[in-house]
């Protein structure tokens, strides 16, 4: 008799693979799907890292019929385990355990499900040391800190058999759907230009000092994968985006994944054939911000077709009529898409169609969450249980997240380069010195 986890750990990644453009589908008839058995099973899922994302998963783990129970909320930071305990506390019927180590929730043979939503150099790590212990996985973004974990984040899903899905929530938007496939299907004509946009009023960072180790947090732990160093002031806590490159992947990985993404998906272009950027640091020159607030990146692909990523991270000009979005470009028509409306025009700039989504999704806002991240999460539930396919799988969104590295390390070497468009390998020297990073002996990526 097929157990329960037999079931939630074979019957899926049939479904996982979808086509670019396509729709969320059903993958086989409730008759045949009725039975399987184990198919209304309980998934038991934990969370690892409860800081600001994490509340973008209270609604699609607290209903009712996504049929799903909390085991572990786990972070290395005391307080915010308990903080995470108090806000589930009036949403379930029972509690959740408080663990500090995600090794030990990944030893729990009982979890089916990890969301990693732990900072940017645990998001491979933790996610393959996930699927080795026999979990599906739901990473937030950026779903790797550098190109070799690209590569192996895809990898590791294949030999393990696992769903793995990246928070690129708005994959799952409808009305961003909607306006794909009709651009797919010619309604601005041939594409050929793509402009993501992301547009924010940060302000001064401190200047990194040795600092004790707050109470509560084990820094050590924290670190994970990273190679070890004595403690700075406000380092964990949302600023290590800007503190170098041991921990996070700057603007681009940070906010740029999800426009990029958009763009691709729009554009139905794969990897780029030349990567190259224009960024600097350009505001509070002598804060403790380490690396470019202000970038264009542009992306060359086949047939002429390009993207470009404009990013103002410290300058509030409303320069593309919102905060983050993008703007496609065909031979007859444009079109306007964010996390809640699109608007359609034709070639006159005459607008045709616009729609606004009864939705709601953050936009800049510390944390995000809302009616989309909710969808794109029970797509992942319903693609684990073999009901749906996943709307952002791995091998697909990892492509979007390759064109993040890209514009990292053209930075970081201060050219351009160009790219195997089949492959997504580089043929630059330099940027090839980047296209790993150095692990905590012990730490590194086995598959």
């Amino acid at each position: 008799m097929t157990s329960r986890r037999d079931f939630l750990s074979k019957s899926i990644l049939g479904t996982a693979a979808l086509t670019v453009s396509g729709a969320s589908a059903t993958a086989m008839t409730a008759k045949s799907y009725r039975k399987i058995i184990g198919a209304n099973d309980r998934l038991r899922l934990s969370i690892a890292g409860l800081g600001r994302r994490y509340g973008a998963f209270v609604d699609p783990i607290s209903r009712k019929n996504s049929n799903v129970e909390l085991v572990y909320l786990c972070d290395v930071m005391e307080h915010q385990r308990i903080g995470a305990l108090k806000r589930f506390s009036g949403k379930l019927d029972y509690e959740p355990k408080a663990e500090k180590d995600i090794r030990k929730v990944l030893a729990d043979d009982s979890v089916d499900v990890l969301i990693n939503a732990t900072p940017d150099h645990w998001h491979t790590p933790g996610s393959i040391m996930a699927m080795k212990s026999g979990k599906h996985v739901y990473v937030e973004k950026p779903s790797s800190h550098n190109m070799d974990e690209n590569e192996k984040l895809v990898e590791a899903a294949k030999a393990y058999d696992k769903v793995v899905q990246m928070g690129n929530q708005q994959r799952s938007s409808l009305h961003t759907r909607e306006i794909i496939t009709e651009i797919h299907n010619g309604v601005i004509g041939e594409v050929f230009k793509a402009i993501a946009f992301y547009t924010n009023t940060r302000g001064e960072v401190p200047i990194q000092k040795k600092a004790p180790v707050p109470n509560g947090l084990d820094w050590d732990l924290w670190q994970g994968p990273s190679p070890r160093r004595e403690y700075t002031d406000n380092t964990w806590d949302y600023n290590w985006h800007w503190y170098g490159w041991d921990y996070g992947t700057a603007e681009a990985g940070n906010n740029g994944t999800h426009e990029i993404d958009i763009a691709r998906w729009a554009l139905g272009v794969n990897y780029p054939g030349y990567a190259e950027v224009e960024a600097h640091k350009r505001h509070f020159k002598n804060d403790g911000w380490e690396m470019y607030d202000t970038i264009n990146a542009k992306f060359k692909f086949q047939n002429d077709r390009i993207i470009e990523w404009d990013c103002r991270s410290r300058n509030g000009y409303d320069k593309y009529g919102g905060d983050r979005g993008t703007i496609i470009y065909g031979t007859e028509g444009a079109v306007f898409v964010d996390r809640n409306t699109y608007r359609l025009y034709d070639r006159l700039g005459k607008l045709v169609k616009s729609r606004t989504s009864d939705s709601f999704e953050s936009g800049t806002a510390l944390g995000g969450g809302g009616n989309v991240t909710t969808a794109h999460v029970l797509n992942f539930f319903n693609s684990i249980r073999g009901k749906e396919k996943l709307t952002a799988p791995i091998e697909d969104a990892n492509i979007s997240m390759a064109m993040v590295h890209y514009a990292n390390m053209a930075y970081r070497i201060g050219k351009g380069f160009d790219i195997d468009e089949n492959t997504g390998r580089i043929y630059d020297r330099e940027a090839m010195k980047l296209w790993s990073r150095t692990y905590e002996p012990g730490w590194e990526i086995k598959i």
